[in-house]
């Protein structure tokens, strides 16, 4: 006797599989709503992409540059340190944390994107790939 249902394995491990990454991005969602989104400047010039973003507070140990998938990700947390021997009963000041993604243009290569941080202020290059530079062609005469 033949039935059209489904077998375990093969439909339950495919929507049990989306489930978890349907929460893992939710989860990550939530976590960066929560999160200040820092202001950015962007310029492009010949060589590539600047990416400026203003994250006062922010230390430098703290920031996260990362790339996957063609998406950039950076962040970073803002700490409130107490002083030594002090603890506060009640504070409305509290540490929080800066978030922002963009995705990646094919241009560029993520292979060579540097990243500096200065007074609370991040500085990402992202240059292009060679075959997407600018380049002169040499006019002959003849």
């Amino acid at each position: 006797m033949a039935t059209d249902k489904p077998t375990a394995t093969g439909t339950h491990d495919v929507k049990h599989t989306q489930g978890r990454e349907a929460n893992q991005r939710s989860q990550t969602t939530r976590a960066e709503a929560a999160a200040i989104v820092p202001a950015v400047d962007i310029f492009e010039n010949q060589d590539g992409i600047v990416l400026v973003a203003d994250m006062p507070g922010v230390a430098p140990e703290s920031v996260e540059v990362e790339v996957e998938h063609q998406v950039l990700a950076i962040a970073g947390n803002i700490e409130v340190n107490m002083p030594a021997g002090l603890h506060a009963t009640y504070a409305e000041l509290r540490g929080t944390r800066y978030a922002r993604r963009f995705t990646l243009s094919n241009e560029l290569d993520p292979q060579r994107i540097e990243a500096s941080v200065s007074n609370g202020v991040l500085t990402v290059r992202l240059p292009k790939k060679e075959a997407h530079k600018p380049r002169r062609i040499e006019i002959k005469t003849g």
